[in-house]
């Protein structure tokens, strides 16, 4: 069993208040459950405006599907959000 973790640092630049990242990363957080069937939560920075961090999370009995999974998820991001820039992310495997 493979535990796949990947995690996500975001920016939402025109965010005014916290209520504009939430309801921008609500969004986010519901298409990768419903596009990839994996966990996913924020897990830093909710005080911040501007900016996230989020994991995504996955098992698999195959390492190479976990990895590649979380690699879709983040170029889901990238690529289907315009309002948000993915800084920067971390994969692991476990």
């Amino acid at each position: 069993m493979v535990v796949g973790l990947c995690t996500v640092q975001l920016q939402v630049p025109w965010s005014s208040s916290l209520k504009d990242k939430r309801r921008v990363l609500r969004s986010v957080l519901a298409k990768l459950r419903n596009e990839f069937n994996v966990s996913v939560a924020e897990v830093d920075q909710q005080d911040s405006r501007q900016f996230a961090t989020i994991a995504v999370a996955c098992v698999s009995s195959d390492a190479g599907y976990a990895h590649g999974l979380l690699l879709r998820a983040v170029r889901f991001i990238e690529t289907n959000r315009f309002d948000l820039v993915l800084l920067d992310y971390e994969t692991e495997l476990l």
